[in-house]
């Protein structure tokens, strides 16, 4: 092609335009926080004017909150995918634990510390984050049922024990913008010891599934 010819504009479609928006908003979020999703900022991170945000969001709540919500569910799906044809509940759980404890999982629980602060004024937020509470809870009771079906976990009340995990990691979660270096091991696997004690597993054996996953679901590489 000419580079002296004028580039043609290719027009993308509502649906594409929108969806550029939120990934772009998403991304802002993770990175400088939802306070600075703004309808100029995402403006200037996809090089176009503010007046096309504001066609597809006329309000920054509303992009803030979808800005949270397309975070957190490509984190929920990562963390623990809804199809999970690969592997056992052991190790998708194993899976589980291994990847939010990494600090690539930081990122997200600034967000999510971030969204509940802001949720307590922002009503459009407040009902994104209590969708993604919802679906954070079904994702994990699905594989603590499963487990309880194929006779790994045993479990009275899958939903008590999922919400026990998941308190503790949202508690570790916390301390996403502090020093944890010199922290014991006992602090650092606390969500894991909960999950074993509460679904009757061996001390250790969600360690020993996460080191032995198979290729299908080994973590990606920091």
């Amino acid at each position: 092609m000419d580079p002296t010819l004028p580039r043609k504009r290719v027009r993308k479609s509502p649906e594409a335009r929108r969806a550029e928006i939120v990934e772009a908003a998403a991304g802002v979020a993770l990175t400088e926080g939802l306070e600075c999703v703004t309808l100029r900022r995402i403006a200037d991170e996809l090089g176009v004017r503010p007046g096309l945000i504001g066609h597809y969001f006329p309000s920054a709540e509303n992009l803030v909150a979808e800005a949270f919500g397309t975070a957190a569910t490509g984190e929920l799906d990562a963390l623990l995918p809804a199809d999970r044809p690969d592997g056992t509940p052991t190790q998708y759980l194993a899976r589980y634990f291994a990847l939010s404890r990494g600090e690539a999982y930081d990122d997200i629980s600034r967000l999510w510390i971030n969204a509940r602060h802001l949720s307590r004024y922002r009503p459009a937020l407040r009902d994104r984050v209590g969708e993604q509470e919802r679906a954070s809870d079904e994702r994990l009771v699905g594989v603590i049922r499963d487990g309880v079906a194929s006779g790994e976990f045993r479990t009275e009340d899958p939903r008590v024990t999922a919400i026990q995990i998941l308190v503790v990691l949202d508690g570790l979660g916390v301390h996403a913008n502090t020093d944890r270096t010199g922290r014991p091991e006992a602090i650092l696997r606390m969500a894991l010891t909960t999950a074993e004690r509460e679904l009757a597993l061996p001390h250790g054996a969600l360690t020993e599934a996460a080191e032995s996953l198979p290729p299908a679901l080994a973590p990606p590489a920091p």
